[in-house]
């Protein structure tokens, strides 16, 4: 026999609360590592969490990064109000980001820092709440927030706040382990076409020539993609157009104003193949085009291998390094102004053209890539020391020249800091006449 009246109790045992809560975080966990649509698996944790600490509704705030607003990014229960922002410290659930602290109201309506209007827009009654921050190493990330306990008195308790801090915790190391899952897929992306843009870009520099072309070059890009280029083309009379040119800058706005420049030399070239009168045309595409403000440097040469004559307008780049036969090297200073500039800062530019006969001689066109190169981490390469590496390969052929000049460049301690470019223009045949004499 039972003295007294039997009590019922809903309470857990207190063993039975704590598998409970471990097999509520161990869930989340798992829904996190697998999936990959973050918005689902918070929707899914909102869920479980709602049911687990039986309130009417939950949402997630997030932390805008740059405007500092924070926004309802995922709820469940009540009213949809996904996308809402309040600014930064505003409502009970901003200052529970703004604090990092947990909160309990069980008056919502008499607190202060209750933001009414989202229950005035939805029409939903929010009578008691628990917020709880998230955040990974001090950084705010937001906030997990329950609104009304269904069961008992209605208010949410001490329990109830901890265990929303345990899951809150949870949810923030997720949010953060899928961000930087991001950041490393668009960083993947991003290095894939960026490879897709250097591959297009060799494809636009000329192929390989056999050596009894008087035309060679090579180009070292000092990053995946390079703000260089060379190219040679061969006009209808035999005559062969070429040019080298340097944009200013680095990096992929400088690779697509290449890619322009290229363009442009080889669609004009047949039709103006004069060197100055070309460079103009391209300083006027530029001028006219130019939006980024970016300007660059190129030589326009024009050889007849049949006369052996070659003449050359430069339009502000590296002077081209001529050597006689006898192994001295020549300046070659005519230079204008780089193409491209504002029509604000200068006038339209004349190139001047200089003429001479390549008999027995080479011309060097180079980018200052070449010139800066440090081959020992010490002393820049310099001018005098181009001339050196040139005499000292200048019984080779100039494919296997230049190769020999781009294998040294890639087996360096230091790579380049500037892309590298260097071109010849070399009469092979003369030349062999000339040492068999």
């Amino acid at each position: 026999m039972i003295d007294g009246p039997i009590r019922v109790t809903t309470e857990k045992p207190p063993d039975q609360g704590v598998t409970d809560s471990l097999a509520l975080i161990a869930a989340m966990s798992q829904d996190f590592a697998r999936s990959l649509d973050v918005d689902a698996t918070l929707r899914n944790a909102l869920h479980r969490i709602m049911q687990y600490l039986d309130a009417e509704a939950a949402s997630v705030f997030l932390l805008d990064p740059v405007s500092r607003d924070i926004f309802c990014q995922v709820c469940v229960g009540g009213s949809d109000i996904t996308g809402i922002r309040l600014a930064f410290g505003q409502g009970i659930v901003g200052q529970s980001i703004a604090d990092q602290t947990s909160m309990i109201v069980r008056n919502a309506r008499a607190h202060p820092q209750f933001a009414s209007k989202i229950d005035e827009t939805t029409g939903f009654t929010t009578r008691s709440l628990i917020c709880a921050p998230m955040s990974v190493q001090g950084r705010a990330l937001g906030a997990i927030e329950l609104v009304n306990k269904k069961g008992g008195d209605g208010l949410f308790g001490e329990a109830d706040r901890r265990m929303l801090e345990t899951l809150a915790s949870s949810a923030a190391m997720a949010l953060s382990n899928a961000e930087m899952t991001r950041q490393l897929i668009a960083q993947q992306r991003f290095q894939r076409e960026l490879e897709l843009a250097a591959e297009m870009q060799r494809s636009l520099l000329p192929a390989p020539k056999s050596g009894a072309f008087p035309v060679h070059g090579i180009n070292l890009p000092a990053r995946i993609v390079s703000g260089d280029f060379f190219d040679h083309l061969e006009l209808a009379d035999g005559r062969i157009s070429f040019a080298l040119g340097d944009v200013a800058g680095k990096g992929i706005n400088a690779a697509l104003m290449m890619a322009k420049v290229s363009a442009a030399f080889r669609c004009l070239t047949r039709a103006c193949p004069d060197p100055g009168a070309l460079l103009a045309l391209i300083d006027h595409e530029l001028r006219d085009n130019n939006r980024r403000g970016m300007f660059v440097t190129m030589i326009v040469g024009l050889y007849d291998h049949r006369t052996q004559t070659l003449r050359l307008a430069n339009a502000g780049h590296e002077p081209p390094l001529l050597r006689e036969a006898d192994g001295r090297f020549v300046d070659c200073e005519e230079a204008g102004m780089p193409l491209g500039l504002p029509p604000a800062l200068t006038e339209p530019s004349v190139f001047q053209e200089t003429e001479f006969n390549m008999s027995g001689r080479s011309l060097y066109l180079f980018s200052d890539g070449v010139t800066e190169w440090r081959m020992d981490r010490s002393v820049m390469l310099g001018r005098d020391g181009l001339i050196r590496v040139l005499n000292s390969l200048s019984a080779e052929a100039p494919p296997e020249r230049l190769a020999r000049i781009a294998n040294a460049v890639r087996g360096a301690a230091e790579p380049p800091h500037d892309d590298f470019t260097l071109m010849v223009v070399e009469e092979r045949r003369q030349r062999a006449r000339k040492d068999q004499a």
